[in-house]
């Protein structure tokens, strides 16, 4: 991974952590891990789980990077509902993710 790619993953791990500071919902996390997917790397995303992952062990409800594993390795993501899918993405909108696709050339 590049320098400048370490540096967005790490700057998107800050963001999550403050846009969601008592830590990810874990009804939250199909929705989260399949938006995050349209912008991020595989590599990226397990980076990430990992991190909330840790932070999610001071939360009452943790969640484990197992957890969070099966989730990316398994069809759990499309399973979001379109529900989930608009609440943590508004959640992503209002903090300033990139949602939108890029472009077609």
């Amino acid at each position: 991974m590049s320098e400048q790619r370490a540096g967005f993953v790490a700057r998107a791990v800050e963001w999550l952590r403050a846009g969601y500071p008592d830590g990810v919902p874990r009804r939250d996390y199909v929705a989260l891990l399949g938006l995050l997917r349209r912008k991020l790397t595989e590599a990226e995303i397990r980076q990430i789980a990992r991190a909330l992952a840790e932070q999610s062990q001071q939360s009452t409800n943790p969640i484990t990077t197992a957890d969070i594993e099966t989730m990316i390795s398994g069809t759990v993501l499309q399973q979001a509902t379109p529900e989930d899918t608009v609440r943590v993405a508004a959640h992503l909108a209002a903090g300033g993710w990139p949602l939108a696709d890029p472009p077609a050339d």
